[in-house]
C-alpha cells in the first residue's frame, strides 16, 4: 500500500493542474472521489485512459443545487483534503468554499490552485500556462538566439509549478496538521510556482553566469556542449557534457581532434565548436551514437519520443511506465522502500461511482433515486 493509504481526498473536477495534483496523491495511495457535474460540461476534458483520471472514483453532482452542495459538504466531513481549481470566489458562491468546508471539518486541508493566485490585480483574469510562465519570467529565456520564446509544452505552469506544487503544499499542510490538529487553506498560484522553478536561473544571473541573451548561455542551447544534435537518420541526441571529464569522454566517443574543439568554454568559440560537433554527429544514426556512448560518461543520450521512452531498457528495468488496459502511461513516482504504491487503476466511466459513494455517505436508495430524478446527482 502506498504511503498515503487511508488519506481521503475530495476532488472538484477541473482541468490539468488540479487533476494532476490529485493524481499524484492517488498514485501514492490516497482514496480519491472526484466530484463532477451531474451532466457533462465543456469545462472538464475527459477521455478514456487519461492518466489524470486514474485511481479515483467519480460521481456527478449539481453543485449549484442546495442539495448538491450538501452532498459535497457531507463528503468533506470525512475527508482529509479537498482539491479545487476554479477561479477565485467560485466555490464560495457555491457554498463549498474554505469557510463552509472548514466549518464542517476543521481538520480539512483545502487545496486550491489558480493561475494568478487568490488575490492581486490579475486574480480574476483568464489565462493559460503560457501566460503564467510569461509573467513569471520562465518563458523569456527559452528559445534559440534571435528567435522568439518557445513554449515548453504546458509542463512548467500547469504541471511543475502548478499541480506538483499544490500536491507538495497539501502534504506540507498535512504534516503541520499532525502537530496542530487543524486544517488550513493552501493557495497555489501557477505564476508563483513557475517563478520558483527559475530559482537556479536567478542564482546564475546573480553571479553573472547568465548575462547573454536568449539562446546564448550555458544551459539554454547556447553552449555546444549542452544542446541537441541531428543524426544521420534524421533523429536527435542530447549532449550534456558540461564538466571537463565528461567532455573528455564525449570527445573520445566522437573521435574528435582536441584542437578542433579547443577553448570550448569560451563563448566566442561556441559557434565553431558547435559546427564541429554537428558535422561529426551527422555521420552516424542516433542509435549508433547511443551504443558507442554506453558505458562512458560522455553524457550523450538519445532523444526519444513517448513510445520509445516507455520501451527503453532503463525505463523498463525501473518500471518508469505502466500499462493500464493496454495503454502506456507514467508510473507513480517517487519510489518507496517500504510503503510501495500499488499499480494505478484505470479510469472509471465518468460519474459511474455516484450510487456507491452516496450509499457510503448514508443516503437511502429511495433518497438517491429522488436526487437522481431531480437532476441533483448523475
Amino acid at each position: 500500500m502506498g504511503p498515503l493509504n487511508g488519506l481521503k481526498v475530495v476532488e472538484l473536477a477541473g482541468l490539468a493542474p488540479a487533476p494532476f495534483a490529485t493524481t499524484v496523491l492517488a498514485d501514492l495511495g490516497a482514496d480519491v472521489v472526484r466530484v463532477d457535474r451531474a451532466k457533462p460540461g465543456f469545462d472538464v476534458l475527459t477521455f478514456p485512459n487519461d492518466p489524470l483520471s486514474r485511481s479515483r472514483r467519480w460521481i456527478g453532482v449539481d453543485t449549484k443545487n442546495p442539495e448538491g452542495r450538501d452532498v459535497v459538504l457531507r463528503l468533506v466531513e470525512d475527508a482529509d483534503v479537498l482539491i479545487e481549481g476554479f477561479r477565485p470566489g467560485v466555490t464560495e458562491r457555491l457554498g463549498i468554499g474554505p469557510s463552509d468546508c472548514l466549518a464542517r471539518n476543521p481538520r480539512l486541508v483545502y487545496g486550491r490552485i489558480t493561475g494568478w493566485g487568490q488575490d492581486g490585480p490579475l486574480a480574476q483574469a483568464a489565462g493559460h500556462d503560457i501566460n503564467y510562465i510569461g509573467l513569471a519570467g520562465a518563458l523569456e529565456p527559452i528559445g534559440r538566439e534571435g528567435e522568439r520564446p518557445v513554449p515548453p509544452l504546458n509542463l512548467l505552469a500547469d504541471f511543475g509549478g502548478g499541480g506538483m506544487l499544490l500536491a507538495m503544499g497539501v502534504l506540507a499542510a498535512l504534516v503541520e496538521r499532525s502537530v496542530s490538529g487543524r486544517g488550513q487553506v493552501v493557495d497555489a498560484a501557477m505564476v508563483a510556482g513557475s517563478a520558483l522553478l527559475t530559482a537556479g536561473l536567478h542564482g546564475l544571473r546573480n553571479i553573472g553566469m547568465w548575462s547573454r541573451g536568449r539562446g546564448r548561455n550555458m544551459l539554454d542551447g547556447g553552449a555546444p556542449f549542452y544542446d541537441t544534435y541531428e543524426t544521420s537518420d534524421g533523429k536527435y541526441v542530447a549532449v550534456g557534457a558540461i564538466e571537463e571529464r565528461f567532455w573528455g569522454d564525449l570527445c573520445k566517443v566522437l573521435e574528435l581532434d582536441p584542437e578542433s574543439v579547443a577553448e570550448r568554454l569560451n563563448p566566442e568559440r561556441w559557434a565553431a565548436v558547435r559546427e564541429v560537433l554537428a558535422a561529426r554527429i551527422r555521420t552516424k544514426t542516433r542509435d549508433e551514437w547511443t551504443a558507442l556512448a554506453e558505458g562512458t560518461d560522455a553524457c550523450l543520450t538519445p532523444v526519444l519520443d513517448t513510445t520509445e521512452a516507455a520501451a527503453h531498457p532503463h525505463n523498463v528495468a525501473r518500471e518508469t511506465f505502466v500499462s493500464l488496459d493496454g495503454h502506456t502511461q507514467p508510473a507513480p513516482a517517487p519510489k518507496f522502500s517500504r510503503t510501495v504504491p500499488e499499480t494505478p487503476k484505470a479510469p472509471v466511466e465518468p460519474r459511474s461511482s455516484t450510487t456507491d459513494v452516496l450509499t457510503e455517505l448514508g443516503y437511502a436508495p429511495a433518497e438517491i433515486d429522488r436526487l437522481r430524478t431531480n437532476g441533483v446527482v448523475a
